[in-house]
């Protein structure tokens, strides 16, 4: 089951966050059609949010098709998404990487920037192509 973390320093919308945390999640092959998303009640205990905002999240996957709603049952992931298990050996260099960059001086957000500058330059032909979040 995904755990929700909501950084409010972000900027980014509450529900934007569960949202792009439910995807990243499918990506890694951490949720997987079939699997039961928290409930509203359940990621509202461990997030101190408002309710609506988790069902607004839930509301913008299903429009997605990425989850749907099972009245009296909860809501279950319909589609994974990605290739990218989360025991991939890229996470491990990733890691590695990421440990380098730190020991470097670098800050989270200058590791950020610089990873983001590095996909666009490699994944600049599908940059604007397909799923955005």
């Amino acid at each position: 089951m995904v755990e929700y973390r909501i950084d409010r320093r972000t900027g980014v919308a509450t529900y934007l966050q569960i949202v792009q945390q439910t995807k990243q999640a499918l990506r890694l092959g951490l949720l997987e059609p079939g699997d039961k998303l928290p409930t509203a009640r359940e990621v509202v205990e461990a997030t101190a949010i408002n309710p609506n905002t988790v069902l607004k999240a839930y509301r913008e996957l299903e429009r997605e098709g990425l989850v749907e709603a099972r009245r009296g049952l909860g809501t279950f992931v319909r589609k994974s998404l990605g290739a990218a298990p989360a025991d991939s050996p890229f996470g491990a260099e990733l890691a590695d990487w990421a440990d380098r960059a730190r020991a470097a001086g670098l800050e989270r957000d200058d590791v950020a920037a610089l990873f983001t500058s590095v996909l666009d330059t490699h994944f600049a032909d599908t940059h604007f192509k397909g799923d955005q979040g």
